[in-house]
């Protein structure tokens, strides 16, 4: 397209999901309760692992760092989806756009390293259990945490100054309830072959390093778990894995759905439900995971309860 038929673009429409009337509202309701769901056990798991001297093992770091990004991805993308869904605001910003673009990329490529890192742990946990402080030390676990986020954070701003700096034509309306990297990159009015080359590749590296490392750690743990002589010790190995493994399989068998597939795999309304179920149904689901067969967790819970009411009770004979 010639520069003089280009035209500033300051906002993009987003079309959201085809409901109308009590559908609509039906919708609206179900979002707004999971989303309230996610924020409140995500937001519980990082309380207690934080309060709780007991749950302050790299296992539940991770966990409450996952919780974190869970919590963030949310409130990136929820809250406009709701808007669009009551009110219908589907107006939003150029740069309130970009930002909400560098929100999901940093949160994924962060939640991607994160679930590397938690099997890695619990890689060093049942295969080596008497060196396991020395290997996943604070250190180590902090520098494991800090380089999952800043994976993301330079991919994010990478990415997304990248993509919003090249010109876009008069067409501003994306097909979807946010602003995602596929959607947008329809809008732009200019050789793209190379960015969508370069994405490409970043995402397989971000999908596919940690799944490696995933997958041979969970290798070494079912040959670890194998020597074990009693089906009970066996058992109690593998329930520590439990929660991580029906996690990552949540997360990989979306996010790989749709940013590995061909992008003509898809029709886009079933792209949309896809990515609803890793935006809103996965993160209300890790809390419940993690909590549900986790004695650990449910007793540090009842703790916290425990305080609340004594306190209270202090409070209210004063």
């Amino acid at each position: 397209m010639k520069p003089g038929n280009q035209t500033v673009t300051t906002h993009f429409l987003l079309l959201g999901f085809a409901f109308h009337g009590q559908m609509q509202l039906l919708f609206f309701t179900l979002i707004s309760i999971m989303f309230l769901a996610a924020l409140i056990g995500n937001s519980l798991i990082v309380v207690i692992t934080t309060t709780d001297p007991v749950l302050h093992t790299p296992m539940y770091y991770f966990l409450r760092n996952l919780a974190l990004t869970e919590i963030c991805y949310s409130l990136s993308i929820v809250p406009k989806m709701l808007t669009i869904l009551l009110l219908e605001r589907k107006m939003i910003l150029f740069t309130a756009c970009a930002l909400q673009l560098s929100c999901v990329l940093l949160f994924v490529t962060c939640e991607c390293f994160l679930l590397g890192a938690m099997a890695y742990d619990r890689q060093a946990a049942i295969c080596h259990p008497l060196h396991y402080a020395t290997i996943m030390n604070r250190d180590r676990c902090f520098r494991m945490a800090l380089g999952s986020w800043l994976s993301g954070v330079s991919v994010a701003l990478g990415f997304t100054t990248w993509l919003f700096t090249l010109p876009f034509c008069g067409r501003n309306t994306i097909d979807h309830f946010f602003c995602d990297v596929s959607p947008v990159l329809k809008l732009v009015c200019a050789d793209t072959a190379m960015f969508q080359l370069l994405i490409f590749i970043a995402t397989v590296v971000i999908v596919m390093v940690p799944f490696s490392l995933i997958a041979i750690s969970y290798l070494l743990i079912i040959h670890a778990v194998l020597q074990i002589p009693s089906s009970v010790g066996q058992r109690r190995a593998f329930s520590t894995c439990a929660a991580h493994l029906v996690v990552v399989s949540l997360f990989y068998s979306t996010t790989g759905i749709i940013h590995l597939r061909p992008k003509s795999s898809l029709s886009p309304n079933m792209k949309k439900m896809v990515s609803l179920s890793y935006t809103v149904v996965t993160p209300m689901l890790n809390p419940i995971i993690y909590s549900l067969r986790n004695q650990e967790v449910k007793q540090s819970l009842r703790r916290c309860v425990y305080k609340e009411r004594r306190m209270a009770a202090f409070s209210s004979s004063r």
